[in-house]
């Protein structure tokens, strides 16, 4: 088995272009899931010492391996946003008894 070089491997320590199923038995999960690499605009700018703080500093800031990638995808119904979206928000259209305050 030939060594793979710093410059081919990917964020994990796994080569550049692997696949989360190459690594771990998944079921059912959408392309994205399966391609960590699709996800960009991890890293940055680096911020300065002096400013940086340690609460979510480190959260976010490396990009996804096969390792971090979801194995299993369960879609949720959009129903409920279907028929919002057709019928539009509730409406309050009740009386108002209450009487007018003066701005006075």
């Amino acid at each position: 088995m030939e060594q793979q070089t710093a410059a081919d491997m990917g964020p994990g320590g796994v080569p550049k272009g692997a696949q989360t199923h190459e690594f771990y038995r998944t079921q059912d999960i959408p392309a994205r899931f399966d391609n960590p690499e699709y996800f960009q605009g991890y890293g940055g700018k680096v911020a300065h010492p002096m400013y940086r703080t340690t609460s979510g500093s480190t959260y976010g800031s490396m990009a996804p391996s096969v390792h971090t990638m979801p194995t299993s995808f369960h879609a949720r119904s959009q129903k409920f946003s279907e028929h919002l979206g057709k019928t539009g928000m509730y409406r309050n259209c009740s009386l108002n008894t209450e009487s007018d305050k003066s701005k006075v």
